[in-house]
């Protein structure tokens, strides 16, 4: 249900009645691209079902999917024809076009050819946990989920503001702590994948995959001032994630005492939900914990 997770504090919201949020998100259903169009952007059924609800609530939590289609034609196709057009009309005119009027016929050749470009399409699962206050988006990075807040806030009007959450100690510093001492927060384990980088002009990095960590040779590079930028753990012995620097939980993965629990024997979209969330709602308190804790509202 989520492979990743950036996590956003709800900092005022006059939530709508869930018939209203519906009609909201409705009326930015997601449409296909058309022929000359690069890009389209809007929300369809979690659920899959054709004619379902844009939201769905299940066990008090809201999820949404917003979808993006994008066309893209090749850049050497652009350029192939641009330089052949340019050509033709420095031989007709012994003038070649440059600035203002290059750029428009680039333009023009991108919009010429997009018709014929393949489309390709992503969903993006949105979660809203509005009891504790959380929005939680499943993406990668910050520049993506921005752009999704911000869509969502043009669609309620206004009547939500949001902030990405942010706590008393940075993730790199808390992760430089854990890695020096060889102790990991309370609750949680160090796994054995780490990226540590060198915030300088040369930016040197050093990354380790599938290997331990409990050696001085990490504690070392962290002396030496290079910072981690991702760190691999396990909350609990039941989720398995990838935390970075910009507070982003990656790789977010289940594990086997999670899905082989009595909760997981019904398949379906409520018990993914269920699960999903679950476990979520109570490793990201504890992941806050181990940061000492949530930033005050200025």
């Amino acid at each position: 249900m989520f492979k990743n997770a950036l996590v956003y504090r709800i900092t005022q919201w006059e939530q709508p009645e869930l018939a209203a949020l519906d009609e909201k998100l409705a009326a930015h259903r997601f449409t296909e691209c058309g022929a000359s169009q690069a890009e389209s952007v809007g929300f369809l059924e979690p659920r899959g079902e054709k004619r379902g609800p844009m939201v769905e609530l299940v066990g008090g939590q809201m999820m949404l999917r917003l979808v993006v289609e994008t066309k893209a034609v090749p850049s050497s196709a652009v350029k192939n024809r641009l330089e052949s057009e340019l050509d033709k009309i420095e031989a007709d005119t012994g003038r070649r076009p440059k600035g203002k009027r290059a750029k428009e016929m680039k333009e023009q050749i991108v919009h010429e050819l997009l018709p014929r470009a393949f489309s390709k399409r992503s969903s993006t699962n949105i979660w809203i946990d509005a009891k504790e206050k959380l929005l939680i988006i499943d993406a990668g990075s910050t520049k993506k989920a921005d752009r999704i807040v911000t869509l969502l806030v043009e669609i309620l009007g206004g009547g939500i503001a949001l902030r990405l959450l942010q706590t008393e100690s940075s993730p790199s510093t808390a992760m430089s702590q854990w890695l020096k001492t060889k102790e990991a927060p309370a609750g949680f384990s160090v796994d054995r994948e780490c990226e540590l980088k060198q915030p300088d002009s040369e930016k040197s990095l050093v990354r380790y995959a599938r290997h331990n960590l409990d050696i001085d040779e990490v504690g070392q590079h962290i002396e030496q001032g290079k910072i981690p930028t991702q760190l691999a753990m396990t909350w609990d012995n039941r989720v398995s994630f990838v935390l970075t620097e910009a507070m982003t939980l990656k790789k977010i993965k289940l594990l086997d005492v999670v899905l082989e629990g009595p909760a997981a024997q019904d398949a379906g979209f409520d018990t993914d939900v269920a699960i999903a969330t679950g476990e979520l709602r109570q490793l990201i308190p504890d992941l806050i914990n181990a940061l000492d804790g949530e930033q005050a509202l200025a």
